[in-house]
């Protein structure tokens, strides 16, 4: 049996472990509470607009493409609205010669550059006018007076000059026809004037 010296010291032993037990415990105890404070802090901190933000710009630096394309596939994408195409005019350029032919077109095309308003759709006679077709203006074209009646009598070429601006006005979606005076094709200053003329088209002589 221990004698009373080596039993006290078991005791004292004892005692130390159990302070030294208790001591971690409390200490365990502490950082438990710790965690569970920091816990509740990242979980606040997660909910923020700050944080939020903060990871988008870091998400951003590390791979722009990857966050652009998950921020596209999160928010609903608009249908693009269908574009309408621009209302058309007819110009009826009959009796034109070539180099006037050329020239009016031209005219007609800047005219459109500057006032982007509208389709310029130029109905000629003039049987070269494919030499014209890289103006990038439409082009239709009619037989002259004197050809139709050469080769189909029968029917007069006023009516069937008046078909066929019906039939491209209606193709076209036109809103207007100006019929040009093949002495004085316009101007761009004329075209691009903006009094209320007279008349609604050019005067055709």
């Amino acid at each position: 049996m221990p004698d009373e010296d080596e039993l006290q010291s078991l005791v004292v032993r004892l005692r130390t472990i159990e302070q030294e037990r208790d001591a971690w415990r409390d200490r365990c105890d502490g950082l438990a509470g710790e965690r569970d404070q920091e816990r509740e802090a990242v979980r606040r901190l997660r909910g923020s607009g700050s944080y939020r933000l903060g990871r988008g710009l870091v998400s951003l630096a590390r791979d722009p493409i990857r966050l652009m394309r998950r921020a596209r596939r999160g928010v609903p994408q608009r249908r693009a609205a269908a574009k309408r195409p621009l209302p058309a005019r007819l110009y009826v350029a009959i009796g034109l010669d070539l180099p006037t032919l050329r020239e009016f077109v031209q005219t007609v095309r800047r005219l459109v550059l500057v006032e982007p308003d509208h389709r310029a759709v130029v109905l000629t006679d003039n049987p070269e006018f494919s030499l014209l077709r890289k103006a990038g203006l439409i082009l239709e074209y009619l037989p002259d007076r004197q050809t139709w009646e050469r080769h189909r009598p029968d029917q007069p070429w006023d009516v069937v000059l008046s078909e066929r601006l019906s039939r491209l006005y209606a193709e076209h979606g036109a809103t207007r026809v100006s019929f040009v005076d093949p002495e004085r094709p316009p101007t761009l200053p004329q075209m691009l004037d903006t009094t209320p003329p007279v008349r609604e088209s050019l005067q055709q002589t």
